[in-house]
């Protein structure tokens, strides 16, 4: 028994420090250049069970970006399907240059910026190069590497954008399917089948 105690408080720890290592810098320069892919599915693929959720996929999807911040949640309901929230940006939001002139946060599962006097590139650049998403780890392993990003981090992910409902949620969780809206619904639900970090170890 105590060594299973030992083991629990060996393995917090190690989640701790992966989850709030300090944040990855870079010099200017674009790192993530292409936008998300989305493809829209051919035919209705099977639903997806998880943590007592059923999720249907919408669409493939896949990105390559740069995690403007990162949010652990725990207490709210969706929390055992979606532990993380990553706010991503891609193309000009993930030049230094351009993120240095801005005040990112992350609450209550949305995403957050701001700035001072001249925004550095017009806001709907900034809507349309990021966006917050839920992740749904589809394996333990996939939320080993989710949990081990940093702010900073230049990452891949890998998955389908879906729409979940729980016989106790009050109404269906679905993802955006455009980078362009922004406010409540506009955030991407993916179930990341895939992830890794490309850049920032």
């Amino acid at each position: 028994m105590m060594k299973w105690g030992i083991g629990a408080l060996v393995l917090g720890a190690l989640t701790g420090y992966q989850t709030y290592r300090a944040p990855v810098s870079h010099a200017p320069g674009v790192l993530a250049g292409n936008a998300p892919e989305q493809v829209t599915l051919a035919k209705e693929a099977l639903p997806i069970q998880n943590q007592g959720w059923t999720l249907k996929p919408l669409a493939w999807f896949n990105l390559q970006a740069r995690v403007l911040s990162k949010e652990h949640y725990a207490g709210d309901f969706p929390s055992p399907l979606a532990p993380y929230d990553l706010a991503l940006g891609w193309g000009p939001m993930s030049d230094t240059a351009v993120l240095e002139k801005l005040d990112v946060s992350q609450s209550n599962r949305c995403y957050h910026w701001r700035y001072w006097g001249t925004s550095p590139i017009p806001e709907a650049e900034l809507i349309r190069h990021s966006a917050n998403m839920h992740l749904i780890p589809a394996t333990p392993a996939v939320a080993g590497v989710i949990a081990s990003f940093r702010t900073g981090s230049v990452v891949k992910l890998t998955g389908y954008l879906v729409e979940a409902t729980h016989p106790q949620a009050s109404h269906p969780w679905r993802s955006s399917l455009t980078r362009e809206d922004t406010g409540q619904g506009s955030c991407e639900i993916v179930y990341v089948q895939f992830a890794r970090e490309i850049e920032g170890k």
